[in-house]
Order: structure tokens, then C-alpha cells, then sequence
């Protein structure tokens, strides 16, 4: 079942990566008592994340802290290597945290799962965007399949 808005996030375990190496984080440390907006899409490197999705919420972050958000975090199907690496390449520096859910489990959990087998990158996650507030959701726009419509962050920002 998919998560909706007024649910709380499921717990889970994801991996970032810090000084230390790879680190774990689990849902309670990135959502309880804060305002996050939380941006999913299929994978790191691939056309509309690298060209549109990441890069536009880097653009926007000041504008979204200015309305209030603690923190913006990037979540995809990927190992926190790679999106350690994206990060690097596209400088989030400390505007947006890149999360990694390699196993897809916290992706399941929330049933946002999405199989893309058939273009060779097997279970991922679906391209939304959501806010969530000491750990309710408040606001999820899930895209349709192969869509990169509302999950942005110009949209996000103006619902707030």
C-alpha cells in the first residue's frame, strides 16, 4: 500500500556517506522534529535526475530553508557510494543530503516501488517528492511512470 499523505514515515535504516565512510541513518534521526522535503527519483546518473531533478533542487534550496525546511534530502535505489559521487560531481555541499536505499527497502516499505527490469536497473523508485513534518507526510506528488511533472522543486516550494 502506498504511503499517504498523513502517515507517518516507516522506520528504516538507509546510508549516507560522511567523514567516517559509509554511515548509517535511520528515518527517526532524518525526520523526527524537523521540516523536510524529501525528493525520490530511479537512479543516480541517469538523464532527467542528472539534468533536472538534483539541479533543481540545488537551485532552490535557499528558497525552500527561507520557507522553513530544515533539510532537503535526495533518496534513490542506489549504494551510498554512487550517491556520494553524484553529490560530488553535481556540489550539493550542505544543501542536499544524498541518501541511499540500495536494498529498496524503505522504497517497499512506503510502496513506492517501481520495476524497472526492463531497462536493465531492476527494482527502483518511483520519481516524487513529498513533505514531511516531524515525521508525517503532509504533501506527496508521486509522478506517473517515465513523468518528471510534479516531483520538482519549483512545485514542492509552492505548495508549502
Amino acid at each position: 500500500m502506498t504511503i499517504q499523505a498523513g502517515d507517518k514515515i516507516p522506520f528504516s535504516t538507509l546510508f549516507h556517506m560522511t567523514e567516517k565512510g559509509v554511515t548509517k541513518i535511520t528515518t527517526d534521526e532524518l525526520f523526527a522534529g524537523k521540516k523536510v522535503v524529501l525528493f525520490a527519483l530511479p537512479g543516480a546518473f541517469t538523464p532527467t535526475c542528472s539534468a533536472l531533478h538534483l539541479p533543481g533542487y540545488i537551485m532552490n534550496s535557499n528558497k525552500l530553508f527561507e520557507k522553513g525546511i530544515d533539510s532537503i534530502i535526495c533518496l534513490s535505489v542506489n549504494d551510498p557510494y554512487v550517491m556520494a559521487a553524484w553529490g560530488e560531481q553535481h556540489n550539493v555541499a550542505d544543501k542536499v543530503k544524498m541518501i541511499a536505499d540500495g536494498h529498496a527497502d524503505f522504497t517497499r516499505t512506503m510502496g513506492l516501488e517501481i520495476d524497472r527490469s526492463d531497462s536493465g536497473m531492476g527494482l527502483r523508485s518511483q520519481r516524487y517528492s513529498m513533505f514531511v513534518n516531524n515525521g508525517t507526510v503532509e504533501l506527496l506528488n508521486i509522478e506517473a511512470p517515465g513523468k518528471f511533472e510534479i516531483s520538482d522543486a519549483e512545485t514542492i516550494y509552492n505548495s508549502l
